[in-house]
């Protein structure tokens, strides 16, 4: 819907992604993005934490799965998805509030990591396979580079004037 709102978030797992199945065989994972903001301390020359903010996350079907194979406690996430506020009573009859995401992405931060991606390809059938997905590197630390020499592929042809 086009009036729901979206956020993308950056963070560490507070815990491993707890992947379940509902009673109609869809997978769902639910985990939690720890955010802590951080500012200098100009008289100390130090960086300071500040405040930290939690945010309940949940994903479903294919990305659930492909989080919780993934993912795990403390590492580094950048997620985006929708959020949605619910209530609901406790045993002692005060009401609570939450805000939560439904992510709709979630990647592992390369702020300060590297990483290697498998791309799932699906058949006709609707099977999946795994391919692993390759890259050049270029040995600079960016995990990307100068793709080798194609002669099929049109951009790497000179330019014509």
């Amino acid at each position: 819907m086009s009036d729901e709102l979206t956020m993308t978030m950056t963070g560490n797992l507070t815990a491993d992604p707890e992947l379940r199945t509902t009673s109609k065989g869809m997978s769902v994972v639910n985990f939690t993005i720890a955010h802590t903001t951080r500012s200098f301390n100009r008289s100390t020359s130090q960086w300071e934490d500040g405040s930290a903010t939690f945010m309940r996350c949940s994903a479903w079907r294919d990305l659930a799965d492909h989080i919780a194979s993934s993912l795990s406690k403390g590492m580094a996430v950048v997620a985006t998805g929708r959020i949605s506020q619910r209530s609901y009573q406790v045993q002692d009859g005060s009401t609570r509030t939450v805000i939560e995401m439904t992510v709709d992405d979630i990647g592992a931060s390369l702020k300060r990591a590297t990483s290697q991606v498998t791309r799932i390809q699906s058949n006709n059938h609707g099977a999946m396979s795994t391919a692993p997905q390759t890259s050049s590197h270029n040995g600079n630390g960016q995990g990307f580079g100068i793709p080798e020499d194609d002669p099929s592929d049109p951009f790497n042809q000179p330019a014509e004037f």
